[in-house]
């Protein structure tokens, strides 16, 4: 199933349907691991991300519920990290040895790529409960579907675009909060919160896509090249990280001081495209932006019901027409 919701259903079953299908389709991953384990459990975790981001939508009327269940799905996705994390630190390198600014800065990033591609195999080998790990999420998984049976929501449209729009406007002033903090302190913290609050905006925005597709794309087209800009920076900052607690990794000092400049070159300059982007993907207030979108729900979720009355008021008429004819 499509991740989104359509509005002229019943919207309870919609979310479990949507829920469902992503808890599901990481069940297969972790299960099957058709590209091995390690990606299986990267597919996995870029499903639970959705489904949380999906459970902050009906946070305004359920919000035990959002809470419990956020929390089970949180703490599951961490235990499956480590090699991941590895992973990824490998990637950030090699993305900086795109941007290298000399040949003596590609040498540096290309020996720190291959320390840190050995760190990551070092992990991956002394991991041996990663298939009980696998097992044990899967079998979250399965009680996270369970417990979507208890969810109890009112489905009629106007209380459902109410719930929307709270949710909605939550999330956005969240968002320019953490706008707002990067302008101000900019620490990595608070990047990494403007990276969070961007990527749940766009999934928000696939969620509801329905309601104004072609205006909802091109906005969520938009968050995603926000998310991808402040998602090398989260990197860069994670590498930073490791870089000083573990020096030894990056062999003499020369290795270490261009790969620490090439991170600081990188991470300011996507810290400046990340804030021009962010001022343009949350241009409009969080109240204009959750009205509408209650209005937009409220038409697309009652747009069809109209069309069918009127449709059967139609062949109501129709018949009487046909009857009266008949009998004159």
């Amino acid at each position: 199933m499509a991740y989104r919701l359509r509005p002229a259903k019943s919207f309870t079953d919609e979310f479990r349907s949507v829920a469902e299908s992503q808890l599901s389709h990481a069940i297969r991953l972790l299960q099957d691991q058709p590209d091995g384990p390690h990606e299986a459990v990267h597919g996995a975790r870029k499903r639970f991300k959705r489904v949380r981001a999906l459970y902050r939508l009906i946070q305004p009327d359920a919000k035990t519920f959002r809470r419990q269940e956020n929390t089970r799905i949180r703490d599951m996705a961490q235990t499956l990290s480590a090699v991941r994390d590895a992973t990824a630190l490998v990637e950030t390198v090699d993305y900086l040895a795109g941007h290298a600014g000399s040949p003596e800065e590609l040498a540096a990033l290309t020996a720190a790529s291959k320390a840190l591609t050995e760190r990551r195999d070092r992990i991956a080998s002394e991991e041996h409960d990663l298939p009980a790990k696998m097992a044990a999420a899967a079998a979250t998984c399965r009680a996270a579907i369970a417990a979507l049976d208890d969810l109890d929501l009112d489905d009629d449209p106007h209380k459902t675009a109410k719930r929307l729009a709270k949710a909605w406007k939550s999330q956005r002033e969240k968002a320019l909060g953490a706008l707002a903090g990067c302008e101000e302190h900019g620490d990595a913290e608070t990047y990494h919160e403007l990276r969070k609050c961007g990527q749940t905006y766009w999934m928000h925005l696939s969620l509801l896509g329905g309601i104004w597709p072609s205006a909802m794309l091109a906005k969520q087209q938009q968050a995603k090249a926000l998310v991808d800009l402040l998602g090398h920076e989260h990197d860069l900052s994670v590498l930073t990280g490791l870089v000083n607690e573990n020096p030894e990794l990056f062999g003499d000092s020369d290795t270490l001081a261009r790969v620490l400049g090439a991170i600081i070159a990188r991470q300011q300059a996507l810290r400046h495209e990340g804030l021009e982007a962010a001022h343009e993907v949350f241009a409009d207030s969080a109240e204009t932006e959750s009205g509408l979108i209650a209005l937009l729900w409220k038409k697309a979720a009652t747009a069809p019901r109209k069309e069918r009355r009127a449709a059967k008021l139609h062949r109501a008429v129709a018949a009487h027409e046909k009857e009266t004819a008949l009998r004159g």
